[in-house]
């Protein structure tokens, strides 16, 4: 039992911190605008086809190493999804800022199934697949059984880790990252000190969009699978880590998405995996019923 639990905390760290980053694109948009967006499932899911395509188009140039081939494959990604992420907020969001909130939540959801039918139609509706690009593993005999850590693993969380040190550093220390803090806090104001509040939300998309991208690499790595429908699901469990963590928070985004990776491979591993979602999901409405603001949040208090 002991080897169990600790592969399966293992696991549940390697899956969180992928959730963490998608929840980090939750948490960022609301930070800044107050809104969901719920198309930031289905920019996960392009991602993941856009790393299979990146892929595919280098191993038929023939590079075969791998730090090339990641290499590639994160800067082709993460510039293609960011444009999406920019688009997103051009076309969704930007005409209806100064609608009512309803208006951009229904705009995202329209802008959600279209990406869901435009992958179907034009990757087609079977599961995709791509190759193993890191073998081998460290196994650990710890006495009641055999731990596992796999390479793969290893460079999931060494790479969200080290994008989530990026992001906070830019966040903290540099002038984008001042104008997105200042935007956050109040952007009437910001926009009366000269801040171009408009490309700063467009920026955020673009960031969140990013991150998305990254977690879109590491995922398909890990598992190897991915189909249209691949980012309703992970897209509800990130959110479910950013409301977890205090949606708003970049560190609460990255805490929720470790807590819930943990504790779903936890029951996963030792209850049930066939009711795994069931878990999240009510994990979600837990939450939202006995702390709405998450373990990092702020209780929102209104300006007057």
């Amino acid at each position: 039992m002991d080897g169990i639990f600790l592969q399966q905390l293992i696991n549940g760290l390697t899956l969180g911190s992928v959730y963490g980053l998608i929840a980090i694109g939750y948490t960022m948009v609301y930070g800044i605008i107050g809104m969901i967006n719920f198309a930031h499932g289905e920019v996960y899911m392009i991602s993941a086809y856009l790393a299979a395509i990146s892929l595919a188009l280098l191993a038929y140039f023939g590079i075969e190493s791998f730090p090339l081939l990641i290499l590639g494959t994160l800067i082709f990604t993460v510039v293609v999804t960011g444009i999406y992420g920019w688009v997103i907020e051009r076309v969704a969001y930007k005409p209806l800022r100064n609608s009512t909130r309803l208006a951009p939540l229904i705009s995202a959801i329209g802008i959600s199934l279209i990406l869901q039918n435009y992958a179907q139609i034009s990757q087609g509706a079977k599961q995709q697949g791509v190759p193993t690009l890191l073998a081998g593993a460290w196994k650990v005999d710890i006495g009641t059984g055999f731990v596992q850590l796999t390479y793969t693993k290893i460079f999931i969380l060494v790479a969200a880790f080290a994008g989530m040190a990026l992001l906070t550093y830019i966040i903290k220390y540099t002038k984008l990252g001042r104008m997105c803090r200042a935007t956050q806090q109040d952007r009437k104001m910001a926009s009366i000190l000269g801040i171009n509040t408009d490309r700063v939300i467009s920026y955020v998309f673009v960031i969140g969009a990013a991150m998305a991208a990254l977690a879109g690499v590491l995922i398909t790595m890990n598992y190897g699978t991915f189909d249209f429908y691949a980012g309703f699901v992970i897209g509800i469990k990130a959110f479910t880590a950013a409301v977890l963590g205090g949606i708003g928070s970049l560190p609460g985004a990255m805490l929720g998405g470790i807590i819930l990776g943990i504790s779903e491979s936890l029951f996963s591993g030792l209850i049930n995996s066939d009711y795994k979602d069931v878990f999240s999901f009510s994990l979600l409405v837990l939450i939202l019923i006995f702390r709405p603001q998450g373990l990092l949040g702020r209780p929102l208090v209104a300006k007057v």
